[in-house]
């Protein structure tokens, strides 16, 4: 049977690293969820955010602000709404410029099949 869960995202801690401001949103501990976790991203104007995705499925979808994102040599300009997949091995770059900019960022492993 499906089960519901709120999760409160404002409440959550947000830790600083050297790039930007996060804090997880979806994980096991939180949800139960083995494997996936969520993350809310915040960068401030002229911070960068570094998506490297290894051997991970990526997701990150910009919901506030704007910036560019540097994917495969090519710098594209991002606005709200706005989002990229990164499958194993590749890596692209946020930037963030004037306001804030918010990321969630998904990341699935990949599962053996």
């Amino acid at each position: 049977m499906p089960q519901t869960l709120f999760i409160d995202t404002s409440t959550l801690p947000r830790e600083a690293s050297g790039q930007g401001e996060f804090t997880e949103v979806l994980n096991n501990q939180l949800a139960g969820a083995r494997n996936v976790v969520g993350t809310l991203r915040w960068l401030k104007s002229g911070e960068t955010f570094q998506a490297d995705a290894a051997d991970r499925h990526q997701l990150l979808y910009l919901m506030e602000g704007a910036g560019s994102i540097s994917l495969e040599g090519k710098t594209h300009d991002v606005t709200k709404g706005m989002g990229v997949y990164l499958g194993p091995s590749e890596k692209a770059t946020f930037t963030a410029s004037g306001a804030q900019m918010k990321l969630f960022h998904l990341v699935v492993p990949q599962i053996p099949g």
